[in-house]
């Protein structure tokens, strides 16, 4: 499946590290920050949290919520969202389904090995469930400042 910026952001259900199940959807009317990442507790997907965590009022006050998506389980989330102090949901897409859908579960290679995982991505998603603005392989440094901007510019 393939995601376009302007058409519905796909739906999908995910338990979530607060142990709930969460629906894209149960945000509308909410502007929404979905961010994909490889995996907890590393360098580049700690760093991005933490900056998303040190920002998060501001998207608050933006009227934005934050959501990060991983193929790590709920355990895992929990952990992770603990040590760090993460004050948004951390989804466990372990079969990658929400991944498929945004086009984000991609070949990779490191060190000459082969094999897919998720390509860090971010996607901004509208009240009205529309996928306005969308990065892929992002680059962690000053990345969480551009989504901010983005929304403070296109969404208020």
């Amino acid at each position: 499946m393939t995601i376009e910026v302007g058409k519905q952001a796909p739906d999908f259900s995910l338990e979530a590290s607060n142990g709930e199940k969460v629906k894209l959807s149960d945000f509308r009317g909410t502007n929404v920050v979905l961010y994909f990442y490889p995996k907890d507790m590393t360098p580049g997907c700690t760093t991005e949290a933490c900056d998303f965590r040190d920002k998060y009022q501001q998207f608050t006050e933006l009227d934005a919520v934050i959501i990060g998506v991983s193929p790590d389980p709920v355990d895992r989330h929990q952990k992770f969202a603990e040590k760090y102090g993460l004050p948004f949901l951390l989804l466990a897409d372990t079969e990658h389904e929400a991944a498929e859908q945004y086009g984000v579960w991609k070949l990779k290679k490191n060190f000459g090995k082969e094999y897919m995982g998720v390509e860090r991505s971010t996607f901004i998603i509208d009240k009205d469930g529309h996928l306005v603005k969308e990065w892929r392989k992002v680059q962690v440094k000053g990345h969480v400042e551009n989504a901010l901007t983005y929304i403070k510019e296109n969404l208020v």
